[in-house]
């Protein structure tokens, strides 16, 4: 086992900032608009009839990641299949900007998830195979921040612009757009990262960035994959439908509540090289999903016995859930991929996370919520809390007992598969 201290020495400081740069505008992106976009859709004519298709669009964009992402297993460099998604992006969310129409906005808003999300893929795959498994959690942190230094926008446009209604104005695409100008630039300073695969014959399934699922051969990823697919139904939830709940129960500062979610996820992630040793991915997974349980429990006694206290509690166990297992699921599929489907391995776990997950969890959970709506607005939260907790705790179960993970390509630089 190499020391986590002499990889981090070993990283050179140049590369270390760049990646984290890139880590921290990529993953800004996004809340600069898809926070208060819904809000700012509903001030359009006819815009409340989209907003349950609004919620997928995250969805939709992970469902094509594996697709974009074969670009950078087989065809080009990373970095600058990178960069070309980015500056796409920038130029969609430019037209959004301009855009009044509902219908028009919620293509063109389709157009921007379907290019952005597999950057997500992209981000990480480059940063992987660039650092150390060490020094992976430490750069991935800069996505927390900056996701979470998104709000800047909003308050410099509240408080030293005067514009009282940012968040429901246009201006919010216009601010993404910017974001990911920069982030494209910066794609094209990042270490050169060719593809692994280019030098293998080309196929249909390559060309759908279909490959990747051939790791469900293995029935050790088929149990991992089939359990992380349904951890989705209530993690997703938290996303989609925590701030509506935040609504009805009286908090006022959404974004501020919601946010402390990635607050603790700052913390979490500096400490995943530790737990990832120390457990292994297997018991760091569970431990996710565990906490993900934990969390509606407190969200159901919150409900049930009116202690807001206990909302806080459920919210800041964000970052235990997204680090140990969404960034957990990243490195140990990254471990086990080989190298010449690595990218398309990233695109996988978004599609399983974010597009099949998030189709899952809007459907069934919106399904779950319209027979829970109350006759003067709003609805009774406590079943559908119930059921999350549910589900979350029977995952949590299962992966302990049926996942048995594969090894690893490299068992001397990864983190020991303690306890498996």
């Amino acid at each position: 086992m190499t020391d986590i201290s002499q990889q981090t020495l070993s990283m050179p400081l140049s590369l270390r900032v760049r990646l984290s740069g890139i880590m921290f505008l990529q993953f800004m992106t996004m809340p600069v608009w898809f926070n208060t976009f819904i809000p700012y859709f509903q001030t359009l004519p006819g815009g409340e009839r989209w907003t349950a298709w609004c919620g997928m669009l995250m969805g939709f964009g992970m469902l094509v990641s594996p697709v974009l992402c074969m670009f950078a297993d087989r065809l080009f460099n990373a970095e600058k299949v990178l960069a070309a998604c980015n500056f796409v992006c920038a130029a969609l969310l430019g037209a959004c900007y301009f855009t009044r129409s509902p219908a028009e906005l919620f293509f063109l808003l389709l157009a921007v998830t379907l290019v952005y999300m597999p950057t997500w893929s992209l981000v990480s795959a480059l940063a992987m195979a660039n650092a150390t498994p060490a020094t992976f959690p430490h750069i991935r942190v800069f996505g927390s921040v900056g996701w979470i230094c998104s709000a800047v926008f909003s308050v410099a446009g509240i408080k030293f612009l005067g514009i009282e209604n940012f968040d429901k104005s246009p201006l919010i695409f216009a601010a993404a757009a910017g974001v990911s100008v920069t982030a494209g630039v910066l794609s094209l300073f990042l270490p050169a990262t060719p593809p692994k695969g280019g030098d293998q014959p080309f196929s249909v399934a390559d060309a759908l960035g279909l490959k990747a699922f051939s790791l469900f051969r293995n029935k050790e990823f088929f149990v991992f994959g089939t359990i992380l697919v349904l951890s989705m139904i209530p993690f997703q939830w938290y996303l989609s439908y925590n701030t509506m709940y935040l609504d009805e129960v009286g908090f006022r500062y959404l974004s501020l509540m919601q946010n402390l979610g990635q607050v603790g996820e700052l913390a979490l992630m500096l400490a995943l090289p530790f737990i990832f040793r120390k457990c292994g991915y297997k018991w760091a997974m569970v431990g996710g999903i565990g906490a993900l349980a934990l969390r509606y429990a407190f969200f159901y006694a919150a409900t049930a016995f009116k202690i807001p206290a206990l909302d806080f509690a459920g919210i800041l166990l964000h970052g235990v859930v997204f680090g140990m297992l969404i960034v957990g699921a990243q490195m140990y599929v990254d471990s086990i991929a080989p190298p010449e489907l690595r990218n398309q391995a990233q695109g996988l776990v978004m599609t399983l996370t974010g597009g099949i997950g998030v189709f899952l969890s809007v459907n069934i959970f919106d399904s779950i919520l319209k027979t829970h709506a109350l006759p003067g607005g709003g609805h009774d939260w406590s079943f559908p809390f119930l059921v999350a907790f549910a589900v979350a705790f029977v995952l949590t179960v299962l992966m302990a007992v049926f996942f048995r993970p594969a090894r690893t390509r490299s068992q001397s630089d990864q983190p020991a598969a303690a306890g498996d």
